[in-house]
């Protein structure tokens, strides 16, 4: 099994570490701390040794970060967090609702001029340090040595599991090809490339560094002629070499600042995801800085047809699993007999039977009841609970192949769900539809189309605190930008790029729906009557598994809405019909029937 059910850690640590933390920022001579939910390659998810911010404080969430003084430690967090962040971090650390209130707003009620605030410069990106040197032209920002890791004893090592190739006939192209793309673009000399995805799509490899995220931690130079210096721990290149070929040349990583210090000309650097001290490297060898977003970003959302047709293998796969594990479900659940942990292996099990996972594509979301309420809720063997009758039962997975990522939530009703219950799901539904079935001209970002998933919801008063949808990458990270369905997403939307559509409802104390496929973004099909002249561009759904139809108030939708979940079961049991044993394949016809 891939999941863990213990928490790394836990309240009551919070204090005797907080108070250990202090004691070094006054021996270090500096007023404040940073401590980011980041490490120096700014991945969403992180390796153990790079938790700092839930080894100090408990929280285990994907984003946040926590400023600590001599008298007061905040913790912010987001609105997907604020009920966790609750139960996970003990009262020496004080919640602030982010990005709501920002730091630059919070921090001069809290430090008086002339403090220092100290930061670790490989976790803080160029944009974020430049940001707060100008809105806090009387705090001094000072970079120091990582304060947490001087106290944390027992602190992980590095991972240090080799890199591996990325076929293909997985990839669709060669990365000589795709080196050879990005160099002509080029107007500097060399680029900065800190991403681990964006150094995986480059080169065609992938690592094992991240749990659930097949990346490398590495960093890696791409020069104008197209070739590529590659900065990895001892070892963890041995295995591609020969992959790699003669244009690519491994170093280690101990040895990447020197070797930054050193280049001439002119060098790229994505202020949004380079850590500071490459720059500071940088500045104080004199070399010339251009700023520019990172050249790989783009091309690797904009997935090709192997990559494409990769994906929608992995989600039939995938769906394949996801629809024994909802029959078995069904079959079980009413029994009173099962804990949100069992679900949890279960799946895991249903998926691990295709002979295909590679991993999940992150932990496991599965809440009943009240804990459906916490968006990005976590199981561990404190917090599991018996799964009740007539409860919702919230489940957010996905799975890791060579050929796709996969990321699917179903919420569930066990037993006869309540028509409140039955019209906020259909509620949220409707605006996962909507998305589905949107059109609209090249050029329209995320947040031009955010509103739509949200629209139903907020007829009845109602809204969610996430972003509608995420990129999603091809055998990569779960969440990829620079795409998204959010109203902070302003990249335009292009052909190949998949993202999640996944709007919900959470009650706080009582239930959590969401209801999430993932999408890609394809060429609109022609209508009648259509400007020509005029480039449209539609949504083709990836994810094919029922929805429950006992949650589904057919009065509140519209005859278009009726049909379009008519024509998408009609559409999932004819892909899977075929691929399930007899008793499955009954359940999921009955599940599959028109409203």
């Amino acid at each position: 099994m891939f999941q863990t059910f213990t928490a790394q850690s836990s309240p009551d640590q919070g204090p005797p570490r907080l108070a250990a933390l202090r004691k070094r920022m006054a021996q270090s001579g500096v007023d404040g701390f940073v401590v980011p939910r980041a490490d120096a390659y700014q991945g969403e998810y992180v390796a153990q040794r790079d938790a700092r911010l839930q080894w100090l404080t408990g929280f285990s969430g994907s984003a946040g970060f926590c400023v600590v003084l001599p008298d007061l430690a905040g913790i912010f967090i987001d609105g997907r967090y604020r009920l966790q962040v609750r139960s996970e971090v003990a009262d020496v650390f004080t919640p602030v609702n982010w990005p709501e209130t920002r730091l630059p707003d919070w921090l001069p009620d809290h430090m008086r001029d002339g403090a220092v605030l100290a930061y670790d410069p490989w976790l803080h990106t160029v944009s974020e340090i430049n940001e707060l040197r100008e809105a806090l032209p009387n705090i001094i920002l000072q970079p120091v040595d990582n304060l947490v890791d001087a106290i944390w004893d027992d602190q992980p090592p590095p991972p240090d599991a080799p890199f591996s190739l990325h076929p293909i006939e997985h990839a669709g192209e060669t990365h000589s090809d795709k080196r050879e793309k990005l160099a002509k673009e080029l107007r500097v000399d060399s680029v900065v490339l800190t991403l681990p995805d964006s150094i995986a799509w480059l080169l065609n490899i992938r690592g094992a560094d991240i749990a659930r995220n097949p990346v490398p931690h590495a960093f890696a130079l791409l020069h104008r002629s197209g070739k590529v210096d590659l900065f990895a721990g001892p070892g963890k290149t041995r295995d591609i070499e020969d992959h790699l070929g003669a244009d690519v040349t491994p170093h280690d990583i101990g040895v990447f600042l020197e070797h930054l210090a050193a280049l001439a000309g002119t060098v790229q650097i994505d202020p949004k995801s380079c850590p500071d001290i490459v720059a500071s490297t940088l500045r104080t060898a004199e070399v010339t800085i251009s700023e520019a977003r990172d050249p790989c970003i783009l091309p690797k959302a904009r997935k090709n047809p192997v990559e494409i047709a990769g994906a929608k293998a992995a989600h039939e796969r995938d769906a394949v699993a996801m629809v024994r594990f909802l029959a078995w479900l069904d079959a079980t659940a009413p029994k009173g007999t099962l804990t949100e942990i069992d679900v949890v292996r279960a799946l895991e099990t249903f998926r691990v039977q295709t002979n295909a996972l590679r991993d999940i594509s992150f932990e496991t979301i599965c809440g009943a009841g009240p804990h459906g309420a916490i968006v990005h809720y976590r199981v561990t063997e404190q917090t599991n609970r018996m799964i009740a009758p007539r409860e919702l039962l919230l489940v957010d997975s996905g799975g890791q192949y060579v050929d796709g990522t996969t990321d699917i939530t179903r919420t569930i009703t066990i037993g006869t769900p309540t028509q409140d219950q039955r019209a906020c799901y259909t509620r949220v539904l409707q605006g996962m539809i909507a998305i589905s079935r949107v059109r609209f001209p090249k050029g329209i970002a995320g947040q031009h189309l955010d509103a739509l998933a949200r629209a139903p919801l907020w007829l009845a008063g109602q809204d969610y605190d996430h972003g509608t949808g995420h990129g999603v990458g091809s055998y990569l990270s779960v969440h990829e930008g620079p795409q998204g369905l959010s109203r902070r997403s302003e990249v335009p939307l292009e052909p190949g790029m998949i993202l999640s559509n996944e709007p919900g409802y959470y009650r706080e104390d009582a239930f959590g729906i969401r209801i999430e496929n993932l999408i890609v973004v394809t060429p609109a099909p022609a209508l009648p009557g259509a400007d020509p002249a005029r480039e449209m561009l539609a949504f083709e759904t990836l994810t094919h598994v029922p929805m429950d139809r006992r949650l589904i108030d057919p009065d509140i939708l519209t005859s278009a809405e009726r049909g379009w979940i008519d024509r998408y079961h009609a559409d999932t049991f004819a892909l899977l019909g075929s691929r399930l044993d007899e008793p499955t394949r009954a359940w999921l016809q009955e599940a599959c029937a028109p409203l």
